[in-house]
């Protein structure tokens, strides 16, 4: 919990700067916004640990497909880089790039989700076979 209360520090003391920076320069502010997210993106990557020994687990325990957790993991994956590099176009003025990253994003994760909904409409479809 240490270093999160640390990186929020450390990302209110950027904002300031950002806002400080901007003043003088669009162009230094904005490295200093992509730099500082970077950087929280990496710490948060060191909290995936648990999270990751946590679905090993419960693969193991419920005989989980494995790329059923790989799918979930990749849709995580890219629903936060994605949400992270619209709100930096957002904050640098281009929010009309932040909303199509957004809805790029949206339809990535629907496109990663085809082969869990494909296997969800299989398993409907023999159950129904079953009962009719």
């Amino acid at each position: 919990m240490d270093i999160y209360f640390k990186t929020v520090a450390g990302a209110l003391v950027a904002a300031v700067l950002c806002l400080t920076l901007a003043k003088q320069g669009k162009e230094f502010s904005l490295l200093l916004l992509v730099l500082v997210t970077g950087m929280i993106t990496v710490l948060a990557l060191e909290y995936l640990d648990p999270v990751m020994a946590f679905f090993r687990r419960l693969e193991d325990l419920i005989g989980l497909d494995s790329g059923v957790l790989r799918i979930l993991l990749k849709i995580v994956g890219i629903s936060v880089v994605g949400e992270t590099a619209g709100m930096i176009c957002a904050d640098s003025g281009n929010g009309a790039l932040a909303k199509g990253l957004q809805f790029l994003t949206g339809i990535l994760v629907l496109w990663l989700s085809l082969p869990m909904l494909e296997g969800l409409l299989e398993l409907m479809d023999s159950i129904l076979r079953e009962l009719g």
